[in-house]
């Protein structure tokens, strides 16, 4: 098979890392790929919101599936632009994707369809965003409608505090994306990420994990895009997989489908859990990011059939997908100023060596500089990502890994897995 891959980050890479082991790959390209992709596949410089000259790039490779990893090609419209030309895609149509691009659309759906999620309202006036405010006790929970990479929720704990918040993303602190925002009731419990491959019919559960928001250590500081994950997760057990099959997922895809927009690709869903019972936080409309990272790592079984599946439909006539026993880490290893003002242009020494079986650093955000060194180009720089018998083993190879990587212009948290280990 010819598959063009979409994006650019670590999620892609741990993608791109897991196609090329795949006996069904005959080529790979990746667009627009980063450094640590360029030993997988072919990179091209296309960005990933420029969708007729991807789709003309998936025409000219005779591409038989693109894969599509970041959710700004979905809300663009890539897999409807690849539809009209007869090419399978992996990731949901424009319409479809407003799961993620709009948390006004997702809360109304859930409410639609009986999907147990926190209570809400929509806003695009700030005096009445504000006295709704007034009526809730704290913490107060603020989101921007659209999408904001990972980072448009805002946790207040006072009054004060949310009205700058509030007024801060309605005046363009994200754009278009906060001109209309979500306030909700605030959840209680603990947070799960559970992920299902969907090809308009069937939602087929497809791992799981626990992600840490917070940028530093002991869940302090800003929200960001995700500062580690571990899989598998403890909070995750077989009963809670079989409620939220029960009550979001499947509701989920019928109602998409009843609406007229069969759901593809993979679904994301964060779910808050207290009780041993999930509510919906949100939904991302592709694999999340770091939790890619660890699914990746412990996926035994190839993972092309069943993304071709999702694209072109049968994935209730495959198996359950294999797991390695292992538990996974990943250690977002970010620039200093992460989240808000991240300073690029750093060097980064030792990232690129051989750590052993087991272990990979994933590029996020790598540029090359002329004379080959590896520079920092982002937020989210490397994903440093190991397996071990459990998730303490993993965790000490994750971090030992760091160790030897010299970059004294990032941070990384040191408590990865704490819940799990507590």
């Amino acid at each position: 098979m010819n598959i063009l891959l979409i994006g650019s980050g670590g999620r892609e890479h741990a993608l791109a890392w897991k196609i090329a082991r795949s006996p069904l790959l005959t080529r790979l390209v990746i667009a627009p790929g980063n450094p640590g992709m360029a030993a997988l596949g072919e990179c091209v410089a296309i960005k990933v919101t420029e969708v007729d000259k991807l789709v003309a790039l998936a025409q000219s490779m005779n591409a038989d599936l693109v894969v599509v990893g970041p959710e700004s090609s979905l809300a663009e419209g890539i897999a409807d632009a690849l539809m009209k030309v007869g090419i399978p895609c992996f990731g949901p149509t424009q319409t479809a994707a407003q799961l993620e691009s709009s948390k006004a659309f997702t809360k109304d759906f859930c409410k639609r369809y009986n999907i147990p999620t926190a209570a809400y309202e929509t806003f695009e006036d700030i005096a009445a965003a504000k006295a709704y405010l007034k009526t809730l006790p704290a913490p107060y929970i603020i989101k921007a409608d659209g999408l904001a990479a990972g980072k448009g929720v805002a946790i207040s704990n006072d009054l004060p505090d949310a009205y700058a918040e509030l007024e801060a993303m309605m005046s363009g602190r994200f754009g278009a994306s906060g001109a209309r925002v979500v306030i909700e009731e605030f959840m209680t419990g603990e947070e799960a990420s559970i992920f299902a491959l969907c090809d308009g019919e069937t939602a087929l559960l497809f791992g799981w994990a626990q992600d840490h928001k917070r940028a530093f250590d002991g869940d302090t500081g800003p929200n960001t895009g995700g500062m580690g994950t571990y899989s598998p997760a403890p909070i995750v057990t077989s009963q809670l997989l079989d409620i939220t099959q029960r009550d979001i997922l499947d509701p989920t895809m019928l109602g998409m489908k009843a609406e007229g927009n069969p759901y593809k690709g993979v679904l994301y869903a964060g779910l808050m859990v207290e009780g041993g019972n999930p509510r919906l936080v949100e939904y991302n409309a592709r694999f999340g990011d770091p939790e890619c990272q660890v699914l990746m790592l412990r996926l035994k079984s190839d993972i092309v059939p069943y993304l071709l599946a999702a694209a072109k439909g049968g994935l209730k006539d495959l198996p359950a997908p294999e797991w390695h026993d292992e538990a996974a880490v990943c250690v977002v290893y970010a620039a200093k100023g992460y989240p808000d003002s991240p300073i690029g242009g750093s060097i980064i020494k030792g990232a690129e060596q051989d750590f052993g079986e087991g272990v990979s650093v994933f590029h996020a955000g790598t540029s090359r500089a002329e004379d080959g060194s590896l520079l920092a180009a982002g937020g989210r720089v490397l994903n440093v990502c190991a397996r071990g018998a459990t998730i303490k083993e993993a965790r000490d190879s994750a971090y030992d890994v760091v160790s030897k990587i010299q970059w004294p212009g990032g941070f990384y948290r040191t408590d990865i897995g704490w819940r799990a280990l507590s």
